[in-house]
């Protein structure tokens, strides 16, 4: 194998697990960080309950009902046993609840006797992704924002998808969060939605991440909006990203994902998709039986590695890190105890792994 420089830090042991009972007091504080247009980490004790029961229960069924499943992940800094990120795969969107986007969409009119053309922008609601996975509920502490693990965090749920396709859709999508201005407001929803609901974007977008979509059922019109009825500032932050977000947003593209005209009906923000096996870290992931390991002391020495991110690939316990990783000649692979403690996994077994 050609020698390359190794990139992780190997002095910082950074585990992505699925989340677990214990973890809701640290995600209740990660909520506080996380700021308005996330609405799958609000600030809601219940909610954050509801989630974390779902999350355990769809770990550990045997068999997937692909109807609003949630595979709830934190990234842990096994030093300090602070948990410093989270992310999510959820499945059979739309199923358990209506998923609401809005669809960019252009009619073209013309008239003869005028010698006239006129293209008309509009948004329409839908519901177009209903039954497909949505990946979500990306954030990392601000202090851990280097040294590649943001990449980690974002690539660790593709490698969820990769370890267990069966259990998700044909095709992916992600919600990026939408522009807001300096006072964290949207010029979307305050030139549309607040028309209708005469509620701030901060408590329309809690209301939906706590209760559900219903009230936009119940409330939101069902004809189409002419983009050109609505303020300058509105239109032009049609489909554009969070400041926040744009590197998240860059590594998806990477992946595979691309934007089609539909955007969130809040803030409208970019909603990205793929079919989920022409995701990059999918295609490049491999089965690896674990052969030896050697202590991370010896890694800085070892000439002939590369890293890479690794999965226990088991449902139940699964864990994910990063770490230096050596090819043998009889095809199977070496990483360092420390990592293969990490994993919980011994010799013998399998590990999904995909170059950093």
């Amino acid at each position: 194998m050609v020698p390359k420089n190794n990139t992780t830090n190997t002095s910082e042991s950074l585990v992505i697990r699925a989340a677990e009972e214990g973890d809701l007091d640290r995600l209740m504080e990660l909520s506080t960080l996380v700021g308005s247009g996330m609405t799958s980490m609000p600030t809601d004790r219940q909610s954050w309950v509801d989630k974390l029961e779902r999350s355990i229960a769809d770990f550990n069924r045997e068999e997937p009902k692909k109807n609003g499943d949630i595979y709830f992940m934190v990234m842990e800094d096994l030093s300090t046993g602070k948990i410093v990120g989270s992310g999510a795969v959820y499945a059979g969107i739309g199923l358990h609840r209506p998923f609401y986007s809005y669809k960019l969409a252009t009619i073209t009119t013309s008239s003869e006797k005028l010698d006239l053309t006129i293209y008309t922008r509009m948004l329409n609601l839908v519901n177009d992704f209903t039954g497909t996975t949505e990946i979500g509920s990306l954030f990392l502490l601000p202090e851990y924002r280097r040294d590649g693990i943001g990449k980690f965090l974002s690539r660790s749920r593709f490698l969820l998808l990769a370890d267990f396709p069966e259990r998700f859709d044909e095709i992916v999508f992600a919600e990026m969060r939408g522009w807001l201005d300096e006072n964290d407001d949207s010029p979307f929803w305050n030139a549309l939605g607040k028309k209708f609901f005469d509620l701030s974007f901060q408590k329309a977008d809690f209301i939906s991440a706590v209760d559900g979509f219903q009230f936009i059922s119940d409330l939101m019109p069902k004809s189409p909006v002419y983009l050109d009825l609505l303020p300058e500032e509105a239109q032009a932050v049609i489909g554009k990203p969070h400041d926040d977000a744009a590197g998240a947003f860059h590594i998806l593209q990477k992946e595979g994902f691309s934007y089609s005209g539909y955007v969130d009906i809040f803030d409208a923000g970019p909603s990205i998709e793929t079919p989920l096996d022409k995701i990059q870290t999918v295609k490049d992931s491999e089965d690896k039986v674990l052969k030896e390991t050697f202590s991370i002391q010896e890694s800085h020495a070892i000439k002939n590695f590369e890293s890479y991110f690794l999965s226990n690939s088991q449902l139940r316990n699964y864990r994910m890190t990063r770490g230096p990783l050596m090819q043998l000649e009889d095809g199977g692979i070496a990483i360092s105890d420390r990592d293969a403690a990490a994993l919980k996994v011994q010799i013998g077994d399998t590990l999904k792994i995909v170059k950093e």
